[in-house]
């Protein structure tokens, strides 16, 4: 069959690898893509974000499978603008997508189901916001409620970080997205990423991964989209995934499906656990990134069968193969990163990463050809991501290929998966 993806990111480029691998896809097209996945597909440029390009292109290329990677064409609702125009879609209405476009709309659905999550207040006025954080103490967590690429969260530990991520926000540092703000109760625990698909009805659960949300060593400096990430996490054992499901998961389903807006995609669930208990951080309404990155790797191919079965519908019965194995994904990031950085260095030493060994892929999340050289083009840059029989292995061999890159404007954190092996 013919495929779309949508998106030009380290996560599109896991996706566009385990697509095409499966036997059933006969043509892989993404668009715009980077310069790692044209090995892969036929990319080609289109605003991902204008509906009526999209399915411009999508007729052009005879589509029969739609898969939307990151989150903005969701809410500009070009899934339900495919969806009118008889395509097949892997990825949830806008109304759905409301689950990650607002942190307001989840805190809402939370209450409603009753999903376990941390306390809340939300505000769209700076001097009430200051007031209630002043009320409230630190430690203390300031989101933006609008979409932020993963930004938009400061976890204060004063008085003074938590009123300075208020005046950013409401002072426009993300924009539009930090017009409101939800400011939470501090959660301690540890953090999970779940995923899961969804058809409307049936759910099937796609693997568990642990996300590095800081820059440097040791969880210091400031938040960033994601310097690497780990699967399965050690923390989401069988009992602590059975009640997210059925505490958070299932209930939230239901109240969207009661609400006329089933969801159908695959939903991203943030948690932090403590002694057992899994909480609600956040939904998103895609795959996250990097963890696609390693839950792709060690699904391969199935992965398509399962996107496919959640656009179809039939998820009932559907079940996936898991290997007994692990796979850590490392960004590495252009210095500076994610403050001011600059682009346009050159990486060298891709291939030799790689090695010809299938256990390794260096996934492309930044990058551009120019003149027949690779390019760094954005501040995270590449996912080294490899797969190995133990975390260690896959540590030790994900580690070994970023020696091999030469890349001297890049950087990335050498402690990822340190929870889970400590």
């Amino acid at each position: 069959m013919n495929i779309l993806l949508l998106g030009s990111g380290g996560r599109e480029h896991a996706l566009a690898w385990a697509i095409a691998q499966s036997p059933q896809c006969d043509r892989l097209t993404v668009a715009p893509g980077n310069a790692g996945m044209e090995r892969l597909a036929d990319c080609i440029p289109c605003d991902i974000e204008d509906p009526r390009a999209v399915i411009e292109l999508a007729t052009r290329v005879k589509a029969e499978l739609v898969v939307i990677g990151p989150e903005a064409p969701l809410a500009a609702g070009v899934s339900d603008a495919l969806r009118d125009a008889g395509f097949l879609v892997f990825g949830p209405s806008a109304a759905a997508a409301q689950v990650e476009v607002s942190k307001t709309f989840t805190k809402e659905l939370c209450d409603a189901c009753g999903a376990p999550t941390a306390a809340y207040a939300h505000f769209s006025d700076l001097a009430a916001a200051e007031a209630y954080v002043r009320d409230q103490g630190a430690p203390i967590v300031i989101k933006a409620d609008g979409l932020a690429a993963g930004k938009g969260v400061t976890v204060a530990e004063d008085m003074d970080s938590a009123l300075g991520a208020l005046r950013d926000m409401f002072g426009g540092a993300y924009g539009d997205a930090g017009a409101e703000v939800v400011i939470e109760e501090f959660m301690e625990g540890e953090e999970a990423s779940f995923f899961v698909l969804c058809d409307g009805t049936d759910v099937l659960p796609m693997g568990t991964a642990q996300d590095h949300k800081r820059a440097f060593d040791g969880d210091q400096g400031p938040n960033t989209g994601g310097m690497g990430a780990y699967s399965p996490a050690p923390v989401m054992t069988e009992a602590v995934t059975a009640r997210a499901l059925d505490e958070i998961v299932r209930p939230t389903l239901a109240e969207l499906k009661r609400r006329g807006t089933p969801y159908q995609g695959v939903l991203y669930v943030g948690l932090m656990i403590r002694d057992g208990q899994p909480r609600l951080v956040e939904y998103n309404a895609r795959f996250g990134d990097p963890e696609c990155q390693v839950l792709m790797m060690r699904l391969g191919a199935q992965a398509l069968d399962a996107m496919l079965a959640c656009a179809r519908g039939k998820l009932a019965g559907a079940t996936l193969n898991w290997a007994d194995d692990h796979a850590m994904s490392v960004v590495m990031a252009t210095r500076g990163y994610p403050g001011a950085y600059a682009k346009g260095s050159e990486i060298k030493g891709i291939e030799a990463a790689e090695a010809g060994d299938p256990l390794i892929r260096v996934f492309h999340a930044g990058t551009v050809v120019k003149d027949g050289t690779l390019l760094a083009n954005g501040g995270r840059v590449l996912n080294v991501t490899a797969r190995g029989a133990t975390l260690a292995e896959a540590r030790e061999r994900a580690y070994a290929a970023i020696d091999r890159i030469d890349w001297p404007e890049g950087f990335c954190r050498r402690d990822i998966g340190w929870r889970a092996l400590d």
